[in-house]
């Protein structure tokens, strides 16, 4: 089967305050906060997009804040991403581990089992992350907070997900999400996403006797595969159905057309358009600046903006 899955779309995590989102991601990272808008399933918590200029498919790390809310702290585990990782120049990591000492942020030098330079650490969730020195990552990057261009954070490099049995989820990657494993090492299968490279990758990981994931504060929720166009993305849901694997009816997030299904081992994943994009609603020049809420919302919006946090970035 065709499955038209270009690259990687976006990581969703649940995290705490949200002005210490916005502090670390934009501040520290120098990420665009390129859409604030709200959780359409949940209108009082906010929902931040981090990514390049535009919002590329691939460099997008979108955050729910419940600070207040009465969410757990989650648990890292299997049927989890439990690392998202993001991609700078190879020549860029001395300068962000400097970086990273300035800013008071702890972190270890933790090479990748493929023998890349990297830097692991958390965000003020507990979410775990990592930095992975990149050879020739093209992508244009957003250079926000003083980050100087060729020190700049790419995007997404890839996730890394923890199952019990990877077999069963490389195959489903590899038949119905244009997956091609391009690597083995140290108990992690590297499959790339219709290619091999930043942005187009999951580390598929052995998780052993780990213990099973608990969604909650400090984790990811989903990870999104970025499909071409909503025909599609309708191919990708026919055939799920066709295998018998539940999947959702589509569903509009403004932009982009969402569905949503779990994988072998309970990981969430999540196909998602490319198109609209974020520049539906307001302008590249003026993206992030101001609160956008789907049009069903905005008769709520002043109900709406009194439950949410005052932030500033």
């Amino acid at each position: 089967m065709d499955s038209y899955i270009r690259s990687l779309h976006h990581v969703t995590a649940t995290v705490a305050g949200a002005q210490d989102d916005l502090d670390f991601y934009v501040g520290l990272l120098g990420q665009r906060l390129v859409k604030k808008t709200v959780n359409f399933d949940n209108p009082g918590v906010y929902h931040f997009y981090y990514g390049d200029e535009q919002g590329t498919p691939g460099t997008i790390m979108t955050t729910f804040p419940y600070a207040g809310m009465g969410i757990r702290d989650g648990i890292r585990g299997a049927g989890q991403v439990t690392v998202t990782s993001f991609s700078a120049p190879v020549g860029a990591m001395a300068y962000w581990r400097r970086r990273f000492t300035d800013f008071a942020v702890p972190y270890v030098d933790d090479a990748t089992p493929f023998g890349e330079d990297a830097i692991s650490f958390a965000d003020p969730s507990g979410l775990l992350l990592r930095l992975i020195g990149s050879e020739g990552d093209a992508r244009a990057p957003w250079t926000g907070a003083g980050v100087p261009e060729e020190k700049a954070i790419r995007g997404i490099h890839g996730v890394s997900l923890l199952v019990r049995e990877p077999v069963t989820t490389v195959a489903l990657v590899t038949e119905l999400l244009d997956g091609t494993v391009i690597g083995e090492a140290a108990g992690t299968t590297r499959v790339g996403i219709s290619g091999s490279a930043p942005g187009q990758l999951l580390d598929i990981v052995q998780a052993a006797d780990a213990p099973h994931g608990v969604n909650g504060v400090g984790t990811v929720h989903h990870v999104a595969f970025a499909a071409a166009d909503s025909a599609q993305q309708l191919a990708v849901q026919a055939e799920l159905r066709w295998r018998g694997v539940h999947v959702t009816d589509v569903l509009d997030r403004n932009y982009f057309e969402s569905i949503y299904f779990r994988e072998p081992n309970g990981v969430l994943f999540e196909v998602a358009t490319m198109p609209p994009g974020f520049a539906v609603d307001e302008s590249v020049a003026q993206l992030g600046r101001a609160l956008k809420l789907p049009d069903w919302a905005e008769p709520n919006r002043a109900e709406i903006e009194s439950r949410l946090p005052s932030v500033t970035y």
